[in-house]
């Protein structure tokens, strides 16, 4: 019989050890392997604004699988049913993204759960996460090594975050810059004095919750001020940021070329 595969990001969470991360939008199996071969702690396989089909995210987990980097999908919503598909293709780490209620956060903790801990729907003998059936006692391990991440990204959001909190079972709180600055009245701005005093607040906060704070930045220095203020998941870049950064400064070696704009604290 197989194992059930471990999780090492949830293991370096519940010791404290900051997880530098990556985020991957290019919906590319190649391109995720050669993100897995750089070193970072985790790898973001964006399903919310990257057109990332279920097929999509399943190759890139398994170009990801035969290295350390760890992967992390971000389903387009906490969709039960996108949620049993995206814990059966493999994925043991889920960031869902805007979740606004206590309630939310529950009905996503029960999605992944079997019987009797939540509303999982069965299907291992089908699922590559049970390796088809040959994971021993699967439907009994899989709760252990599932770390369940949340998106904090709105105004209402932040105000039921101490509720958000007391949800069990949920792992982590990830606060979305470019969403939460706009709910704030300062749409492409996560930089505003204000969002930035906001962002702060919150990682305490969760910290101080005793849950995992994450953070997206796309610029050095905010994932630096994100650490410093007690981040312990953060994701420093994005691959078509950085692909396009790199064309565009080749091509400026060359010929002329429009200046670009730089992101800074989102993306």
């Amino acid at each position: 019989m197989n194992a059930i595969l471990s999780n090492p990001f949830k293991a370096g969470l519940l010791q404290g050890e900051a997880q530098i991360g990556l985020w991957l939008s290019s919906t590319s199996s190649y391109m995720a392997e050669i993100a897995a071969t750089s070193g970072y702690d985790w790898l973001l396989i964006d399903g919310e604004h990257a057109p990332n089909t279920i097929q999509d995210l399943y190759h890139q987990l398994q170009a990801i699988a035969p290295y350390a980097s760890q992967p992390v999908i971000r389903p387009v919503e906490g969709n039960r049913s996108l949620i049993k598909q995206v814990l059966d293709i493999g994925a043991r780490t889920l960031l869902i993204p805007m979740v606004d209620t206590a309630e939310q956060a529950r009905d996503i903790v029960s999605a992944t759960r079997y019987p009797p801990l939540g509303t999982r729907g069965v299907g291992a003998g089908v699922a590559r996460a049970a390796r088809w059936g040959r994971v021993e006692n699967y439907m009994a391990q899989a709760n252990d090594e599932l770390c369940l991440l949340i998106q904090v990204e709105s105004k209402t959001a932040l105000d039921n975050l101490d509720a958000i909190l007391e949800v069990e079972g949920i792992d982590g709180v990830f606060i979305g810059p470019a969403d939460l600055s706009a709910s704030l009245g300062y749409p492409d701005n996560a930089g505003h004095p204000e969002v930035q005093r906001v962002i702060e607040q919150s990682i305490r906060r969760i910290r101080a919750a005793g849950k995992a704070a994450g953070f997206l930045a796309v610029d050095p220095e905010m994932a630096h001020k994100a650490l410093a203020w007690g981040a312990n998941f953060v994701a420093v870049g994005v691959d078509t940021n950085l692909y396009t950064s790199a064309l565009d400064k080749r091509l400026a070696m060359f010929k002329p070329v429009a200046e670009q704009a730089e992101g800074k604290g989102s993306y």
